[in-house]
């Protein structure tokens, strides 16, 4: 482990504990349906504690951002891995493509929403932008057995706006169009809606070739913009 990594994470340990808060952290825990432990920190608690565990610390090589990465994905409380998944998008301008091999290990190691769609809109997606040859491995994921992976692959355009790759953003709403899981179906609702900002009648449209091939959930939350469109 990096020097950086270990002063880093351990600074955090300490402005993190500081600020724990036990009451909040069982509300917290049952809102993540029990999956992880929290220190019960609020998103504003949390990122200016890490501001006082980064002060005077250098810019990350892209060696060290694994590192911090990782290391933080082996703590327990959840608060550590939000803080990973800021932290890499600080500094997306930093790693190569084949950093989305690392970033393909956080998403599916100790998986749920919260961490993986901060990867996917923030960290994957500012990768394959900054590194458009790597998204052939979109289309990988796109098809992939772990869900969270396809879950990223749909989700990894969504800050793109004019820039979405339309073909590639429609192709993998179709081909997961049938797939059962909850998680699936609110991401494909998810990135059509948010494409409804930049072309609402690509969606409209989109929507009306698909029919019932797509699920109830996910054409009620493609749908919920166009209304007055």
């Amino acid at each position: 482990m990096s020097d950086l990594a270990v002063v880093l994470v351990d600074r955090l340990a300490a402005a993190f504990d500081e600020a724990r808060d036990p009451v909040r952290a069982v509300g917290a825990a049952a809102y993540m349906r029990d999956q992880f432990p929290f220190l019960g920190l609020t998103s504003p608690v949390r990122r200016a504690r890490a501001r006082v565990a980064l002060a005077g610390l250098p810019r990350p090589t892209e060696a060290e951002l694994r590192d911090v990465a990782l290391t933080c994905w082996s703590r327990d409380e959840r608060e550590f891995q939000q803080f990973a998944c800021d932290y890499l998008a600080k500094h997306i301008q930093v790693p190569g493509p084949a950093f989305l091999d690392t970033v393909a290990e956080l998403i599916v190691t100790k998986s749920w929403w919260d961490t993986v769609d901060a990867l996917a809109a923030h960290v994957v997606g500012g990768l394959v932008r900054r590194h458009p040859e790597t998204v052939t491995r979109m289309d990988e994921w796109s098809r992939a057995d772990d869900m969270w992976l396809v879950r990223a692959a749909i989700l990894h355009q969504l800050t793109y706006g004019p820039a979405t790759d339309t073909d590639r953003l429609f192709g993998y709403c179709a081909a997961q169009a049938g797939h059962r899981d909850f998680f699936i179906r609110k991401a494909i609702g998810w990135a059509l809606r948010q494409h409804t900002r930049t072309d609402p009648e690509a969606v409209r449209a989109f929507l009306s070739a698909q029919g019932d091939r797509l699920s109830p959930l996910s054409r009620r939350e493609a749908a919920k913009h166009l209304v007055n469109r």
